[in-house]
């Protein structure tokens, strides 16, 4: 009987026209912060002087100037001079010298002086005309931002949950400025983040196999398309491989076991440019073109630490778990309860990384806090493109 209620007060609430009337307020809302973003990015100067993103501009200016062939980033042979230029016009005349240049590293099993980042940053950046790329680039990312928030605002099916979406589509549209901003290699990330999290809410509440099986690829793809941007969301994926392994493990299932084989197979596809970008430059596939910052033995920094939770990042790390905590404990759906475990185990994971590297960023823990809150945000709307849970029990 208390079911039959549920569905006859839920069905009243969906017909409710005030429901229409709050799903075009909160539509609009987000659309007036989109073109507020767009407007203040318009007003953007694309040479900060900021040695990240003129990296990220000489990688484009070698796609648009060799195609495919971009890949190979060595500066030695450079002969335009077109980072020389770069850095020169941001007043560092000093950026070159006998043991390295700017975000580049010497690479000793090629002997070529490299660019440290991956290439899809610039890939992207080079389909936009040289001196107008970074205001494209950021300003196509918040549209699509923008559509996905005003997607979910449009299923969400009670005042509640309209409320909920609506809040978190303006609060992501505004990261899209502020940390944003900060790396040309957050826009596309957080794009992957929001589709992401849509999928896996699609993937725990499915029904059918080659649905599960469509969309554990998709989710694969575009995690490994996110390593081409930022190779430290490579730990964006470490609750999923985590997930489907266990998953395997705990029932011997052949639909487990395709599970995680297909999105391990998509997952290679979609990181293939940096593979390939890291066997030109560093000599082989497996071998980074980071510097040893970047790759030293990690160990707890407290001072890392407190710097993440005395600002936003922390906060929202924060509010992250808070949500998963507060699902859990009321008994939610199995679907959802996945859900939130897997958004659990993506935080700690990240949380993991990032405390013990010895270089803090305003954004390194963005990615995640987005990919969490949108994964939980779909989870809740109960999207209905759907595939089956995994199914634990023996």
């Amino acid at each position: 009987m208390r079911s039959s209620e549920a569905n006859i007060t839920a069905n009243v609430e969906v017909s409710d026209p005030t429901l229409r009337y709050l799903r075009l307020v909160g539509s609009i809302l987000c659309l007036i912060i989109f073109s507020s973003n767009v407007w203040t990015m318009s007003k953007w100067n694309e040479r900060r002087g900021v040695a990240d993103d003129l990296c990220y501009l000489r990688q484009a200016h070698l796609f648009q100037q060799f195609g495919y062939h971009g890949l190979d980033t060595d500066i030695l042979p450079e002969t335009d001079n077109y980072f020389r230029k770069l850095v020169n016009e941001a007043g560092h005349p000093e950026w070159h010298t006998a043991n390295g240049s700017w975000c580049h590293i010497q690479m000793a099993a090629t002997g070529k002086r490299v660019i440290q980042y991956p290439p899809g940053t610039g890939f992207l950046l080079a389909e936009f005309p040289e001196g107008f790329q970074v205001i494209p680039l950021y300003a196509t990312a918040t549209f699509l931002i923008s559509l996905i928030a005003v997607f979910a605002i449009s299923v969400a099916r009670s005042k509640i949950d309209i409320a909920i979406a609506t809040a978190f589509g303006c609060l992501a549209l505004y990261f899209m400025i502020n940390p944003a901003k900060a790396s040309y290699s957050i826009p596309p990330t957080l794009v992957i983040c929001a589709v992401v999290g849509f999928l896996t809410a699609a993937f725990f509440n499915a029904t059918e196999r080659r649905s599960r099986l469509g969309l554990i690829f998709m989710i694969g793809i575009l995690l490994g398309i996110s390593v081409n941007f930022r190779v430290a969301n490579l730990v964006l994926s470490v609750a999923y491989f985590a997930a489907l392994l266990i998953a395997f493990a705990w029932t011997r299932r052949m639909d487990n076991f395709w599970q995680g084989a297909l999105f391990g197979l998509a997952y290679l596809i979609g990181m293939l440019p940096t593979l390939l970008a890291n066997a030109l430059n560093a000599g082989s596939p497996f071998s980074t073109t980071y510097g040893p910052d970047d790759t030293q033995t990690r160990h707890f920094v407290f001072s890392v630490a407190s710097q993440y939770f005395s600002e936003l990042q922390g906060v929202l790390i924060l509010a992250g778990i808070a949500g998963v905590v507060g699902i859990l404990i009321q008994r939610p759906s199995q679907s959802l309860k996945q859900i939130a475990i897997l958004v659990a185990g993506n935080l700690l994971a990240n949380l993991a990384f990032f405390l013990v590297h010895p270089i803090y960023q305003q954004f390194y823990l963005i990615p995640v806090a987005m990919l969490s809150f949108w994964t939980l945000l779909f989870g809740v709307l109960k999207t209905p493109l759907a595939a089956p849970t995994i199914k634990l029990r023996k």
